[in-house]
């Protein structure tokens, strides 16, 4: 094999190895004559504690095959595919041999290519050397891709290789094989388009929360990932401990995945319960939810054994800045039913107090909607989404310096992109797309979510040129995309993807879903479930071997689902917890008997027979009003608005505290501005029937005269009006995004409950219409018939009230 020594600009003796040959030890500067193709002898080893020289090993994945460099001591693994033109350079450090990636071909290590540098010192430096293309296409954040299954596709290829664009949103599932093979081959295909002109960029593949056990009965229903309890069920822990567990093993699993860009935690104060997103966040307490999103900020950005960023690091995407939770009646900002915030409490600077706890994130993104004050105004005298708020992206900029990113589609619709599928342009629908591009570049936001396009950002450099070549703008273009660049690169360099960005399938396959994160993750599911009601102590310490010959009566309902953007509402239908779960602890289960119409839509039920029966399970979900993207709040075809409500039965908005008139709205051709109040309106709920399925069990309890505990178990994504079901229960349980195994196991006594509400729930939907979107902990609770308030901060233990 061919050597060479060159002179660095920074090193005294460097020596350059061509291609993807292994060389293992101190021998490797005395190879020669052989190959550029041929291992050296020891290939394939790896490094040992105290050894002085860098080993590599070739590795495939079946359909990718790549290099492994592991540097001796504490020196990153690099890897770089087999057909790339990298190649590596060494250098004698006190007695070791140390790898780099000489990854632009210019047979020099320079500043960007030195792993012991700082992040931000390589940043600045590649910043430099990319194309403004380049620097443009880094600035986009894909769409979402949902099949890694397909592999590499003819798409994906266009946009690396037309718009230059490296930031990919994983939204497909965690199959590990499918993830690993199509991370390597974008990596490979990523390599392949370096040029004389063009130097490497890895891609950077991110993802929203995936790993959140609700989906499954079993706490680890599909075995692909470790399962966890939402955001709002970390919260209902009060201990950030479990919050660290998640975020150091989730953030190793996401990395097996080859995702390296969490966009998550979303810590928006979640002030006004009827919010749809209610569920993602910590709950409605300054304090509580800055302390979480600091571990969980922490434990991401961070790997076990190393101070800091290290390879199990995900860079952390916190969101939705400056916060998305008080839109008025809770509609959604997804959609322009919910485009206004409101803050008729004057409560703005609470919403911001939550981000600062978490600021040492690597990016934030900001949020849809636009902000009013409580006389319908603009909060800072602009009625725009955030991304194009002067003000709030200003706020944001006097304490981070890192990557700031739009929420997707926040560039797509209004009247100048009719077609766009997703458009939330909120306040600037007159805008071209390239005209919102620049207004949002020159708030200083540096990436734009759900763009693949670069031709818009190449169209706003130019307009910023324009602007400085006039007078208006302090620094030209290129100045302006290089600072973007900078912050862009710094979150590619933190995680290590400039060192190592190809997946070992083997070792991915032994991260996902090990046997110590299944069990850290169950363990915090049964510290987040929350014991509201134990009449008579219903729910006490058993264990397993005494339900064994028991049965249990789990009743069904449906749900109708809700039309959205991408289709007709889904309906489904089944028992309130899953059966197969259940008979893994009971002698028996039995359900009940459905109706159904003459098309085999279930439409009614008949309870079974309660004789034998030993104790009633009635799982229920939150009263269901919507998705982020069912316009929930409006009727599509008549377009009146109607409350979203956090009761069963129908809810009639035309109490003392419904608005007559609305605090937001559209400003309509004539100046005046639309009025979007419900008062008078009927809400619309599509799993009313959880309601029926209780109703019918305390019936079927009452018919059989025996005394059956009724345990209502509570799935929650929002906080719940009790009146309905409260009276008539024995029990009843919360889990905010937890599997029914661990519901089940908490209320047959085998865990002791220690959750605790991070929200409250409200006495009434009157009390929900007399708080203020924008004040939490303000709304009157509910107080149950054991004199109980479900405020914020309550649950109890076998003992009684939990007071620490």
């Amino acid at each position: 094999m061919k050597t060479t020594t060159t002179t660095p600009r920074r090193h005294r003796t460097t020596t350059g190895i061509k291609g993807a040959a292994a060389l293992t030890g101190l021998a490797m500067l005395a190879i020669a004559g052989c190959s550029a193709d041929t291992p050296a002898e020891g290939s394939g080893a790896s490094a040992t504690e105290g050894s002085s020289a860098f080993t590599t090993r070739e590795v495939t994945d079946g359909k990718t095959t790549f290099t492994v460099v592991t540097n001796p001591g504490d020196g990153p693994t690099l890897s770089y595919g087999a057909d790339s033109r990298i190649e590596l350079i060494t250098e004698e450090v006190d007695g070791q041999t140390l790898a780099f990636k000489d990854m632009n071909g210019s047979g020099e290590l320079d500043v960007w290519e030195d792993w012991r540098e700082d992040d931000s010192v390589r940043a600045a430096a590649l910043a430099e050397e990319l194309s403004i293309e380049q620097i443009a296409g880094l600035m986009l954040f894909s769409s979402h891709e949902r099949s890694p299954a397909d592999g590499i596709t003819d798409a994906q290829k266009t946009y690396m290789e037309e718009s230059r664009l490296r930031n990919v949103l994983n939204a497909g599932p965690n199959d590990t094989e499918a993830n690993v093979t199509w991370t390597n081959q974008l990596q490979a295909h990523a390599e392949s388009l370096v040029t004389d002109d063009e130097p490497y960029v890895p891609v950077n593949f991110s993802s929203d929360p995936r790993s959140t056990a609700e989906s499954g009965g079993s706490y680890n229903a599909t075995g692909d990932i470790s399962r966890w309890p939402s955001n709002l069920g970390f919260a209902s822990t009060f201990d950030p401990a479990h919050v660290s567990a998640f975020a150091e093993m989730s953030s190793a699993e996401y990395r097996a995945l080859g995702i390296t860009t969490a966009l998550s935690p979303q810590i928006d104060l979640a002030t006004e319960p009827r919010w749809l997103r209610v569920d993602g966040t910590f709950g409605e307490n300054v304090e509580l939810t800055s302390e979480m999103a600091a571990a969980l900020v922490d434990g991401l950005q961070s790997s076990p054994g190393t101070d800091g960023w290290g390879e199990e690091s995900v860079a952390a995407m916190i969101k939705h800045w400056a916060g998305d939770g008080p839109g008025e009646g809770g509609r959604e900002s997804h959609t322009s039913v919910g485009k206004y915030g409101v803050y008729p409490g004057d409560n703005f600077d609470a919403h911001t107090e939550a981000f600062l706890g978490a600021i040492d994130s690597a990016a934030v993104m900001t949020a849809y909607s636009i902000a009013l004050d409580g006389d319908g105004e603009p909060l800072f005298g602009e009625r725009v989404g955030s991304a194009y708020d002067s003000a709030r992206t200003g706020l944001l900029r006097e304490d981070f310096d890192g990557v700031v990113v739009t929420d997707w589609g926040v560039t797509a619709g209004g009247s100048t992109d009719p077609d766009a599928l997703i458009g939330t342009s909120w306040g600037a629908d007159d805008l071209t797309v390239a005209e919102r591009h620049y207004a949002i570049l020159k708030n200083d936001v540096d990436m734009f979510g759900g763009n693949n396009a670069v031709e818009p950002v190449l169209e706003a450099y130019d307009m910023w040129q324009a602007d400085f070549e006039a007078g208006t703008n302090d620094v030209d273009a290129d100045t302006r995309f290089r600072e973007s660049g900078t912050r862009i690169l710094t979150m590619l360099f933190q995680p290590g993807l400039y060192e190592n960005a190809f997946l070992d399938l083997e070792e991915s396959e032994a991260t996902l879903a090990s046997e110590d994160k299944v069990a850290a993750g169950y363990a915090a599911q049964l510290a987040s479930a929350v014991m509201l009601k134990n009449d008579g102590e219903t729910v006490s310490a058993s264990d397993a071997e005494s339900w064994k010959d028991k049965t249990v009566y789990i009743p069904r309902s449906y749900d109708t689902g809700f039309d959205s953007t991408f289709g007709p509402g889904e309906y489904t239908e089944g028992p309130g917890l899953d059966v197969e779960t259940a008979e893994q602890y009971f002698a028996a289960v039995v359900t009940d008997e459905a109706v159904e119409d003459a098309d085999g839509v279930v439409t009614g039920y008949t309870a079974p027979d309660l004789s034998d029966v030993d104790l009633v399970l009635v799982g229920m979900s939150s009263p269901n009003n919507g998705s982020n993207f069912s316009s929930a709040g409006q009727d599509a075809e008549t377009g009146a608005w109607y409350p979203l409500s956090l009761q069963y039965r129908p809810y009639t908005a035309d109490g003392e505290n419904v608005r007559q008139v609305s605090i937001s709205g559209d400003i309509l051709e004539d100046g005046t501005q639309e009025n979007r109040s419900y008062f008078g309106a009927t809400s619309r709920i599509a799993n009313e029937s959880a309601l029926d399925a209780f109703e019918r069990a305390v019936s079927a309890v009452e018919a059989s005269g025996k005394d059956i505990p009724v345990v209502t178990v509570l799935k929650a994504k929002n906080p719940t009006v009790p009146t309905e079901f409260e009276a008539a229960s024995d029990a009843i349980l919360v889990g905010f995004g937890i599997s029914d195994q661990a519901l089940i196991e908490v209320a047959l006594g085998l865990h002791e409950p220690q959750g605790r509400l991070p929200i409250g729930f409200p006495a009434s939907m009157d009390a929900v219409e007399a708080q203020l979107e924008d004040v939490g902990e303000d709304t009157e609770p509910y107080v149950d018939s054991a004199g109980n308030a479900y405020s914020f901060g309550f649950g109890l233990d076998y003992s009684g009230t939990i007071t620490d």
